[in-house]
């Protein structure tokens, strides 16, 4: 059931005289408090976004979690599981569990940390390279795509106040 304070999906055009001026999204009508509520709006917009995308991940035969797992080791060499746990916001024992099964599924790698027992290093295998890399590529599009509708310099902005955000909180 759609929620009455839902942004309308209709895409607005710039002028012709003005093809590069980015106009603004409708605003959306406040009605309550969670109209305005930021955390509600960041979840709201997350969802909204990431929707389409992860329909894509769930029909490649990964969970969400497992994509941001796979996705979070592409272009590194290896990370800890505490690592990959802050990265794709799980707690520590649901990682843990989740890269033995993809280990056994040979997507991914387990190697014990030398400097200290406790930890262990984690990396993609070929496998998981081959899987997760069209996925990256899917997901490039969907972000430029969404990023699309708030031109250069608000998507730029929009992505500064985000971090931001995450390192003061």
């Amino acid at each position: 059931m759609a929620h009455p304070w839902c942004i309308s999906k209709v895409v607005f055009t710039a002028h012709k005289n003005y093809p590069n001026k980015q106009l603004p999204l409708p605003a959306m009508e406040k009605k309550e408090f969670v109209d305005s509520y930021l955390p509600y709006l960041l979840a709201r917009a997350s969802f909204s976004i990431s929707s389409e995308f992860h329909a894509q991940v769930e029909a490649a035969g990964l969970t969400v979690a497992e994509w941001r797992i796979l996705a979070s080791l592409s272009g590194v060499k290896q990370r800890t599981i505490g690592e990959l746990a802050e990265i794709v916001l799980a707690k520590q024992p649901t990682v843990t569990k989740m890269i033995l099964r993809m280990a056994s599924d040979n997507l991914v790698k387990r190697t014990p940390c030398t400097q200290d027992k406790r930890q262990a290093w984690v990396s993609l295998t070929p496998t998981g390279q081959k899987l997760v890399k069209p996925l990256l590529k899917k997901a490039a599009q969907h972000e430029q795509k969404v990023l699309a509708l708030l031109g250069d310099a608000q998507s730029a902005s929009l992505k500064t106040t985000l971090q931001q955000l995450i390192v003061k909180v």
